[in-house]
């Protein structure tokens, strides 16, 4: 009797992801057409109906692995890092292992939109 509760449960949790799958798929390309919308206005805000829609802009900093291996000033510092993780190279510039300089080659900066919807 529990393996029948137990398969129930499996098949319900594979529909759910499945369902997650598509509806994550169907908002990304909401928030695309969101997104689109408001840059062919050149609109970083907008309301419609009882809905308040930002598009908040950000730049992030995307390192290349050996560039940035080049710059550290010891390899016991890499080995930290592993790769070019922000989060960690962040923690050594404000510990000051790392400095703003020596890595002012080392990366690209990236672009990127963040959507909000309010409910109003």
């Amino acid at each position: 009797m529990e393996s029948l509760d137990a398969h129930e449960w499996v098949k319900r949790y594979t529909s759910l992801k499945k369902r997650k799958t598509e509806l994550e798929n169907e908002m990304n390309q909401l928030r695309s057409q969101i997104i689109e919308y408001c840059e062919q206005r050149h609109l970083t805000e907008f309301e419609t109906g009882h809905f308040r829609v930002k598009l908040i802009y950000q730049e992030r900093k995307e390192y290349d692995d050996q560039k940035l291996y080049e710059a550290l000033p010891d390899p016991d510092v890499w080995r930290y890092i592993s790769k070019a993780d922000p989060g960690k190279i962040s923690s050594l510039l404000k510990l000051n292992v790392l400095s703003e300089d020596q890595l002012s080659n080392t990366f690209k900066l990236k672009r990127i939109s963040l959507l909000q919807v309010d409910k109003q």
